[in-house]
């Protein structure tokens, strides 16, 4: 059996496509129809929808594994679902299932993980594994190894997205960090940006797909349904087959590598800019933390308690505004500022508890 994701198998990026539940016979074959019009030869569908609370609709469960069946009779396509126990596993695997996937909800534990490692163990079927709900690196790769362990060597991995109740814009903060920190660890590994999960409307859809593209995502899980508004569930987020088409036309796909010795020669010298950007940017830092011990210093020296509410409320407010000036990102510079913070009430109170 030809090995599905492997970087080398198919034209980048790969795109998976299919409505977020299965609902009826009728739905599903004319969602695949347009799909398929559209070059789409890999079916996302879901038959068990694990849901956050009880009462939502949560799948049809096995009813719809025959009209999964039907469908790869009549149309050329491999078919992928998601399981969340041993038995989704044993059904999925009887109905031909061609992919499986393990959600978010599942690689946040463990024990369910091991649950369907333990049944994919002899069985040669690829798999997807979706990041945790919640942005835990090391949940992520447990899950992966813990399939890795099973014998499954035809292997991807899903972004999308974590939950973050911070978060106004998106359904699932993206948090591109950390499937970049995932990347470093495991290069060989394809990884596929679920858009539709992190956007939470339709809108955004094509936004996330481009910013995954740019960061050379490996593909694209996209949830398409041929009546959205009508959808049983994430009707705010899926797109139909023709705004699938549209969309995937519009989206740009970027070289890996530079090309040509002048661009080269060229980006090297940029990259020396930087190379010495960052040892300044160190030295301030260093010079910062010697302040920050000499303050610390003269706290204890005068009694006085480390942290100083109304200096931490100035910083925090004019050293973004520094940096809207410079036209940089004020919001990171929050983000670092409120890391150095942390360090600085780190060391000033080790000087002070000092004997």
């Amino acid at each position: 059996m030809k090995a599905i994701f492997h970087k080398n198998s198919y034209q980048k990026p790969l795109i998976i496509a299919g409505p977020c539940s299965i609902e009826t016979p009728e739905q599903l074959e004319q969602t695949v129809k347009g799909l398929v019009q559209q070059g789409i030869s890999i079916i996302r569908g879901g038959v068990w929808k694990p849901r956050t609370r009880p009462g939502s609709f949560e799948g049809l469960g096995g009813i719809a594994l025959p009209w999964i069946q039907e469908i790869k009779q009549k149309y050329p396509v491999k078919f992928a679902i998601e399981v969340a126990s041993a038995s989704h596993v044993e059904e999925g695997l009887k109905a031909g299932i061609d992919i499986f996937w393990i959600g978010a909800r599942s690689t946040v534990n463990p024990f369910t993980v091991q649950e369907i490692a333990e049944s994919l163990k002899g069985v040669n079927i690829p798999v997807m594994i979706k990041n945790p709900v919640n942005p835990d690196l090391s949940l992520w790769i447990g899950a992966v190894e813990r399939i890795m362990k099973a014998g499954i060597n035809d292997l991807a991995v899903v972004h999308r997205g974590f939950s973050n109740f911070r978060d106004t814009v998106h359904r699932n903060s993206p948090l591109w960090q950390i499937p970049i920190e995932f990347r470093t660890q495991f290069p060989e590994l394809m990884m596929i940006n679920d858009p539709s999960h992190i956007a939470g409307k339709r809108s955004l859809v094509p936004v996330i797909a481009q910013k995954a593209l740019d960061l050379n995502f490996d593909g694209l899980m996209i949830e398409s349904h041929i009546n959205p508004d009508q959808a049983w569930t994430d009707a705010a987020q899926q797109l139909t087959p023709a705004d699938l088409q549209v969309m995937l036309q519009h989206l740009k796909t970027r070289k890996v590598h530079f090309e040509g010795s002048e661009a080269l020669n060229q980006l090297e010298d940029i990259r020396q800019q930087i190379d010495q950007a960052d040892h300044d940017l160190l030295e301030a830092l260093h010079r910062r933390m010697e302040l920050i011990e000499k303050i610390g210093e003269y706290k204890k020296l005068n009694n006085v308690a480390v942290l100083q509410l109304e200096r931490w409320q100035e910083i925090l407010k004019t050293r973004p505004d520094w940096a809207q000036k410079l036209g940089i990102n004020p919001e990171l510079i929050a983000e670092i500022f409120g890391l150095l913070h942390q360090e600085s009430i780190r060391k000033q109170t080790e000087i002070l508890d000092k004997d």
